[in-house]
């Protein structure tokens, strides 16, 4: 998975990994040239006292270092750009892939796995990439070179070789062994870690409410300890490397001068070769820890891979259009015809045989028990979700067909939860239209009834909007929400119970204001309150995912039981009437 994710996205970047190579060959080779040229020196120039032979050698090491200095750093230089442009385009098609995702999708990961996932995972994929370019290229030419190269100066010394570089590989496999499948836990147990904390952080009112802080304190140590003891376990693995790789290239090195010094001692070897042999060994080892150093980072990286590769190769359940369709037939009317929806793995289905028609200058009213799938239906307009059977048309196109673009110039809605973002209350207001002027949105904020306290910020449309409208009541951001919709001027208004937190008297001004700013629209509300809908033009009753009524007021009072029970527990019969 791992590898399959970095052919993909370094595929782009062929010709400057090819120089990253490149530099790492040319300044690995020149690090390898220089012990045979300090070899030189102590055999044909300091032991023979031969001054200018150590002068030009000499000379001669200075420019190869010179060269591999160069090259190193720019190596350096390009491997970390690439390794950052990797991390940005791995981060931009996970938002792109997310972006696409329906509720369906957004359920499966959830929110706090999907941001570890476009962050930390990235990161780590980044790392590995920078350690990559910047080690692991230059690790096996320097333990290889060196092997090749000992040879050339001692070959019976450098048998040595053929015992150590197998330890050496074998305790490396044995410690990653382990550490793969702790990786993978790790990166579920920050997802884990991220979860508790956003919960902690959006329901904090709630916790204090309740006074439940010490519970929420021991949920997060609990999921906090699960991190930290799988992040140790992690650690000792990665701090027995390093000692183990040292303790034997030590045992190594013990070996080259004791057998050395008596291979010299009986003139079989000069001490120029051994020195040499002795650089050798110590690049040797410094190609092996670098080695262990990327080693160490894979099994994370490899986790992430596969975490990354999931997001990327999951299909959205709503697939654009082959050829979308960009012309209404009949713009501003909303039909559903036997439309269903069922969530997979369910036993039941949400919605089942849902069949409604709204036409322009017309409101509709949905109502019913919760669970009933009120909130369901309207996602299925905008194609927040896609209906499992039946259709659904926007325009007299069915919104599978519809040109995205259309779909959602066509279609506002406010949710049952609104969010605002980060910002100012203009530029959450120009999310609807971009280019609505200052009084275009001022005539939202009065319809909506925000515009009294908007006047009253000292900003005024420039006042800060906290992230998720942090800094604002509920009910000023229903009312937001609702002129954002009003800035877009779509032709069909999805309302879900965007009024539940308004007094009755704002409710009541609000929808007044609205009767006349969306006369030529199509408006379908769900709603709680009967006192609010029950002058809507058509009301359509739903139990268990199906309609059990549809009419007016008077209608549905007189023959439908279901909204008999909903209207009288909520006013008494004389009001009803």
């Amino acid at each position: 998975m791992l590898v399959g994710l970095l052919r993909r996205c370094l595929r782009p970047y062929a010709r400057r990994v090819v120089g990253v190579v490149l530099l790492q060959l040319v300044q690995t080779f020149a690090l390898l040239y220089l012990p045979t040229l300090n070899a030189s020196i102590i055999d044909d120039g300091v032991l023979r006292e031969d001054v200018g032979h150590v002068l030009r050698t000499g000379g001669l090491m200075l420019s190869v270092t010179l060269v591999q200095v160069v090259c190193a750093g720019a190596a350096v230089y390009l491997g970390t750009r690439i390794a950052l442009a990797v991390g940005r385009d791995v981060r931009a098609g996970v938002y792109a892939r997310v972006q696409g995702f329906s509720a369906r999708e957004m359920g499966r990961f959830g929110a706090p796995s999907l941001v570890t996932r476009c962050t930390n995972d990235v990161q780590q994929i980044q790392m590995l990439l920078l350690l990559g370019f910047t080690m692991v290229v230059t690790a096996p030419i320097l333990c290889v070179g060196g092997v090749l190269l000992a040879l050339g100066q001692d070959v019976a010394m450098s048998l040595l070789f053929l015992v150590v570089l197998p330890v050496l590989v074998g305790v490396i496999v044995l410690i990653l062994r382990s550490m793969v499948p702790l990786s993978g836990v790790m990166q579920q147990r920050v997802d884990g870690v991220n979860r508790v904390l956003r919960e902690q952080i959006t329901g904090i009112r709630v916790v204090r409410a309740f006074v439940r802080e010490r519970y929420e304190e021991r949920r997060f140590a609990e999921a906090n300890r699960g991190l930290s003891g799988v992040a140790l376990r992690v650690g000792r693995l990665q701090a027995l490397m390093n000692p183990a790789v040292m303790l034997i290239v030590e045992f190594a090195g013990m070996g080259v001068l004791w057998f050395g010094g008596h291979r010299v001692e009986q003139g079989e070897m000069q001490v120029g070769s051994l020195v040499a042999f002795l650089q050798y060994l110590s690049q040797i080892l410094f190609g092996v820890m670098l080695a262990t150093y990327a080693f160490q980072t894979a099994p994370r990286a490899a986790a992430c891979a596969v975490r990354i590769r999931e997001v990327l190769d999951t299909e959205p359940s709503v697939a654009p259009p082959a050829v979308p369709v960009a012309v209404q037939s009949r713009p501003g009317r909303l039909v559903l015809r036997d439309a269903g929806f069922r969530y997979p793995g369910a036993e039941a289905p949400v919605l089942c045989g849902i069949d409604l028609v709204a036409e322009p200058g017309t409101t509709t009213a949905l109502v019913g028990s919760t669970g009933s799938g009120k909130s369901t239906l309207l996602r299925l307009v905008p194609r927040l979700m896609d209906a499992t059977w039946g259709t659904v048309c926007v325009g007299g196109v069915d919104v599978r067909t519809l040109d995205a673009c259309v779909l959602t110039r066509s279609v506002g809605m406010v949710g049952q939860r609104p969010y605002l973002f980060s910002g100012t209350v203009a530029s959450n207001l120009r999310y609807g239209d971009p280019d609505a002027t200052d009084a275009q949105l001022w005539r939202a904020l009065e319809v909506a009834q925000a515009r009294e306290f908007v006047e009253g910020l000292p900003e005024r449309l420039e006042a800060p909007i906290g992230q998720g409208g942090s800094n604002v009541s509920g009910g000023q951001r229903q009312r937001l929400a609702i002129a954002r919709v009003l800035v877009a001027r779509p032709e069909i208004y999805l309302f879900d119970d965007s009024f539940s937190a308004l007094d009755h008297a704002t409710e009541r001004a609000l929808r007044a204001a609205l009767e006349a700013e969306v006369a030529h629209a199509t408006v379908v509300v769900v709603a709680q309150r009967i006192a609010g809908i029950r002058d809507a033009d058509r009301i359509v009753v739903l139990e268990r995912g199906r309609v059990v009524g549809s009419g007016t007021h008077a209608e549905l009072f007189a023959s439908c039981r279901t909204y008999q029970e909903m209207v009288l527990s909520q006013m008494t019969e004389q009001e009803a009437r």
